[in-house]
């Protein structure tokens, strides 16, 4: 029985260590930080509709986090579209409709809660987006008190972001812009598409996700934690400080 109690200590130490000692934190945006994904499903079903086909969520899970011009792509090629549409009209019919929506999006649960949290204990922040210029403006217009939290912002037409995730360069580019020397292993990513988990991944860096429920969890490997809402998050299991709860 001695032997139970010894075994059981241990365990409980052991989920009681980090999974790693983090110093700081990337968010990806759409989709994580703010609710525009839907706006995206929402203009997309619109489009394929004029075609008689639907947009699904295998889909979806391909274009997301995708730079603009590779997601258009994939939708043309995936719906059958060569011939009645092209990548560029489809990006600029989307556009049209998009840039009404974007200004009305939300916070999502438990961001607020994180982004304050972290930064009252001085933990460096940044958000690393494949929105470009003019669409990060729209999104954020009604936003600027959280984003002015964070250290930095890389953009998806930032000139360092050659390739788009699942390629490291954005969150590269976000971890050589803060002060210092900054280790890859340090920094934790907050990502809600696979390409951006892969992207983590590939830069050397933990992931957690917070994919949407509809997403097929197939999509969740890769994942070093995956995650309900950023409200289930839990600091302390990363090296971070608690929430004072």
């Amino acid at each position: 029985m001695a032997s139970a109690g010894v075994d059981e200590a241990a365990a409980a130490a052991a989920a009681a260590q980090p999974r790693a000692a983090i110093s700081h934190v990337i968010f990806d945006m759409d989709g994580l930080l703010l609710d525009t994904e839907g706006f995206y499903t929402e203009v997309q079903e619109k489009i394929l509709a004029r075609y008689g086909k639907v947009f699904d969520w295998s889909l979806k899970a391909k274009m997301m986090g995708k730079k603009a011009a590779e997601s258009a792509r994939i939708f043309v090629d995936e719906c059958g579209l060569d011939g009645l549409l092209t990548p560029e009209q489809f990006l600029e019919e989307r556009e049209s409709m998009l840039q009404a929506l974007f200004p009305s999006c939300t916070k999502l649960p438990g961001v607020l809660r994180l982004i304050h949290h972290l930064h009252a204990n001085g933990i460096p922040m940044a958000v690393a987006t494949g929105s470009h210029k003019r669409h990060f403006a729209l999104k954020t217009q009604n936003h600027q008190e959280m984003f002015s939290l964070m250290h930095h912002v890389v953009m998806g037409d930032d000139p360092e972001v050659k390739a788009g995730k699942p390629s490291p360069d954005i969150f590269l580019a976000a971890m050589r812009r803060f002060e210092g020397n900054v280790e890859p292993s340090k920094c934790l990513v907050f990502e809600d598409a696979p390409s951006g988990v892969a992207a983590a991944k590939n830069a050397g860096m933990s992931a957690v996700m917070v994919p949407d429920p509809r997403l097929d969890v197939s999509y969740h490997k890769g994942a070093d934690q995956v995650i309900c809402s950023l409200l289930d998050f839990k600091p302390s299991e990363w090296g971070l400080p608690p929430f004072n709860e």
